[in-house]
């Protein structure tokens, strides 16, 4: 086998059909869209979602729900991860350079999930009450 021997296989390519280049072609005239209406006309069709005049599902749906933009810049960080990091002092800068949270990341907050304990002071990282408690357990503190 060559590289210029190599061919599609059979009847994997087909013309394209073109429309409206005359009678021969058995295309001709109306192109295949028939006679008069709006869907024979140029540039002549119904919106995306249109029913008629009939008030359309998207609008006859109630609307629902809630989606916060400032989501994407909360990160959560758990005890587990924090004895493994094995610092006394943790800040939101730290835990971005040891790719805990995203870089993006502004408010970062502690949960309780695993165990700690190494005392570590948290500086502008929120923790939730179980968290905190653990953590101050272990000899730790929240600034």
């Amino acid at each position: 086998m060559e590289l210029n021997s190599i061919k599609p296989a059979e009847g994997a390519k087909h013309a394209k059909r073109r429309v409206g280049r005359g009678i021969g072609s058995g295309l001709g005239k109306t192109a295949g869209r028939g006679h008069k209406g709006q869907k024979s006309r140029s540039g002549g069709y119904h919106k995306v979602g249109f029913e008629g005049g009939q008030m359309p599902l998207q609008r006859r749906l109630p609307k629902r729900g809630f989606k916060s933009m400032t989501l994407k810049f909360n990160a959560e960080v758990t005890l587990t991860a924090l004895e493994q990091l094995g610092l006394a002092e943790v800040d939101v800068a730290v835990l971005k350079q040891a790719g805990l949270v995203a870089a993006n990341a502004q408010v970062v907050k502690v949960i309780k999930s695993g165990e700690l304990s190494k005392a570590v002071k948290l500086n502008g990282v929120a923790a939730t009450a179980g968290a905190k408690a653990a953590i101050e357990a272990a000899g730790g503190s929240i600034a």
